[in-house]
């Protein structure tokens, strides 16, 4: 049987031996070198998309897994900013009664009123050594506008809640007290200094406080024990600092409850 041959073949048989036998040799390896070098280079582009696939995919992971940190750090924030006061209508006064400590309770109050859509219930702890008799009644002067516009105010002593401070926890629909805390009672503290008239004004001026603070005091103390009157606090108070316990305020009318 013939066997059949490739043309290569036959054109290597008829050029075998001669000069053209070499070229031809010569020409075939360059081919197959050029093949070769084609397919690594093919290969290497392939195993650099490969590689760049790789690292794309390695990137927008990263990025994920950082989003992912962010979201959770923003959560813990949110969390963390809602367990705020002012997310939970609870006010800290434990700063001396001033304009400014003053001011400062009145804007958050009527921050919460106008964002309200139903009643509220506020509950203010008070950890305050007094001060301004002035800007105190005025504290207690809104507190009552809340109270006739249908919110509610509690107030709660913890630490003390002397002079003023002591005044200011009187306004609460419900007035509280730590375990603890004690309330300071007394006369109202001034100095003056002009002319004879004018110290008489000044102490005309104290005297219609007094009368303030004893009616505010009276007003919530007798429903509870009708013995606490004015001449009985006045007599308690007179030239000195009259500190009671949380129980004690309690029994003489002046707090609702010990916490």
């Amino acid at each position: 049987m013939a066997t059949k041959t490739t043309r290569t073949e036959r054109e290597w048989g008829t050029i075998e031996g001669s000069d053209e036998a070499i070229v031809f040799a010569e020409t075939i390896i360059e081919d197959e070198t050029a093949e070769d070098e084609k397919h690594r280079a093919e290969a290497a582009a392939a195993r650099a998309a490969e590689l760049k696939s790789l690292a794309e995919a390695r990137k927008l992971a990263a990025e994920a897994e950082a989003a992912e940190i962010t979201l959770r750090k923003s959560l813990l924030a949110e969390r963390e900013e809602l367990t705020a006061d002012k997310h939970h209508h609870t006010y800290l006064f434990d700063k001396e009664v001033s304009e400014a400590t003053v001011k400062a309770c009145v804007q958050q109050l009527t921050r919460w009123e106008r964002l309200a859509t139903d009643p509220l219930t506020v509950e203010m702890v008070i950890n305050s050594p007094g001060g301004s008799i002035f800007d105190g009644f005025a504290l207690i002067d809104y507190i009552d506008g809340m109270h006739s516009r249908g919110h509610t105010v509690n107030t709660t002593a913890y630490g003390m809640a002397a002079s003023m401070g002591g005044v200011i926890l009187e306004v609460g629909k419900i007035r509280s007290m730590g375990r603890n805390a004690m309330l300071l009672i007394h006369e109202a503290q001034f100095g003056a200094i002009g002319s004879f008239g004018e110290i008489e004004d000044r102490v005309k001026l104290v005297e219609l406080m007094h009368e303030r603070i004893l009616d505010l005091f009276v007003s919530r103390a007798q429903p509870i024990n009708p013995k606490t009157t004015k001449a009985f606090i006045r007599k308690s108070w007179s030239r000195r600092d009259w500190w009671m316990t949380a129980e004690s305020a309690v029994r003489l009318g002046f707090a609702d409850a010990v916490k």
